[in-house]
């Protein structure tokens, strides 16, 4: 009897040692992480990776997420540290998303919350740091997961024309978000593991995109156009959204510099993307705010509750700047990128004490239709959630940081 009492005194004893370590080791960690300090000294790419892995270890927290998943937003991020660590070759950047890659892709090459008969377009973007993943582990998930999205965009529902809807409960939509979903991943898996023989296709999205979204008046494009006008939001001529939202078109930029890579020079259709290039930003720059940076309904200024948006501004600084390093546009459009990039700097990023950054003014979140039901009005657009750290706002900045090298 008495050895059972020392036995069971032991065990608690045992306990209370454990779960006093385990406290202890939590507090530790917590405190060590409050205690990282990122140098002022360093390129503002880095600045930002830090102050993300500082406030989110996993990559999958980014959002406040409270567990994994699968998602265009978290692949933007991700992508962004694959370029950083191309860039500065720090393992730090490339485990932050390998591990991503092994929490969301099971062993079977499996993609975690992924349906691809639900047609979602988001669901392609994710998708571009695989190539990475494969090259690098060999691992063959990530090809399997690749050829899956591939899967997706063969059968995914089309306009009468030819351009991939939004998604599948989006019928006969194309979005200006969706071309760079879509088409950057399409445009390298066509070129990696098909000869290029889709590209034509990849072009096509554009086509459709400048053909019936564009306004003439001031050569921007409207957030979306329903071929089929259905659309309460939808004008009943053109088909258009009524209103220009600044992300969509960085969207749709972003698209075209990114797809550029894969598109070899002798290509019939390089020309005509980058006149689409040419044209938007043409259109773009005019709207640049005296700060550098853009607004969040693009046309508006400073009609009351527009507000200087980051994302947007971000995604036309790395477009700009990234066009005019590969010759797409003319050098003037990097001043343009830098004029932006401070406005950024001085404007909308916060630095703590231990030189954890914040980007502050970011849409959280816009689109059309839905429930509740979105009308692309004016309203609509400015009262939007605005957030600081949301990630539309962190891989954009991360990009446009590393084009400029600052």
């Amino acid at each position: 009897m008495i050895r059972n009492r020392k036995n069971v005194y032991a065990v608690l004893i045992l306990l209370m040692s454990l779960i006093v370590f385990s406290v202890s080791t939590l507090n530790a960690q917590e405190s060590s992480n409050k205690e990282v300090v990122i140098s002022g000294t360093l390129k503002w790419s880095e600045r930002m990776a830090l102050s993300i892995l500082k406030r989110d270890p996993k990559l999958w927290q980014i959002d406040n997420n409270e567990k994994p998943k699968w998602d265009y937003k978290l692949g933007l991020v991700a992508m962004s540290f694959e370029q950083l660590y191309k860039k500065t070759k720090n393992p730090l950047y490339e485990n932050y998303v390998k591990e991503y890659g092994e929490t969301v892709i099971n062993s079977s090459g499996e993609i975690m919350n992924y349906k691809l008969e639900d047609y979602n377009i988001d669901y392609i973007n994710a998708g571009k740091i695989l190539f990475e993943l494969y090259q690098t582990t060999k691992d063959n998930r990530y090809l399997i997961a690749m050829q899956t999205l591939r899967k997706q965009l063969a059968t995914h529902p089309r306009t009468n024309s030819g351009g991939f809807w939004h998604k599948k409960i989006y019928p006969y939509q194309m979005w200006l978000d969706g071309l760079y979903m879509g088409t950057p991943f399409y445009a390298r898996y066509t070129v990696e593991f098909d000869k290029g023989k889709d590209l034509d296709d990849v072009a096509r999205q554009f086509e459709q995109v400048h053909l019936h979204t564009m306004d003439k008046k001031t050569g921007l494009l409207f957030h979306a156009w329903d071929e089929s006008r259905q659309m309460p939001w939808a004008n009943k001529e053109t088909g258009t959204s009524p209103n220009f939202w600044s992300r969509s078109i960085g969207w749709y930029m972003m698209a075209l510099v990114d797809v550029l890579d894969y598109m070899p020079k002798d290509h019939p259709k390089r020309k005509e993307l980058i006149q689409y290039l040419s044209e938007i930003s043409t259109a773009v720059a005019k709207f640049q705010d005296p700060s550098g940076l853009w607004f969040q309904v693009t046309d508006s200024g400073t009609k009351e509750g527009n507000y200087l948006e980051a994302s947007g501004s971000e995604m036309f600084v790395y477009a700009f700047a990234k066009g005019a390093k590969k010759g797409y546009l003319p050098s003037n459009y990097k001043k343009l990128a830098e004029k932006g990039f401070d406005g950024l700097v001085n404007k909308l990023v916060i630095v703590d004490p231990d030189g954890e950054i914040h980007i502050t003014q970011v849409c959280a979140s816009a689109g059309l239709g839905g429930s509740p039901y979105r009308d692309g009005s004016y309203e609509y657009y400015i009262k939007e959630k605005i957030k600081i750290d949301n990630s539309h706002g962190l891989g954009p900045f991360i990009l446009a940081a590393l084009e400029l090298d600052k």
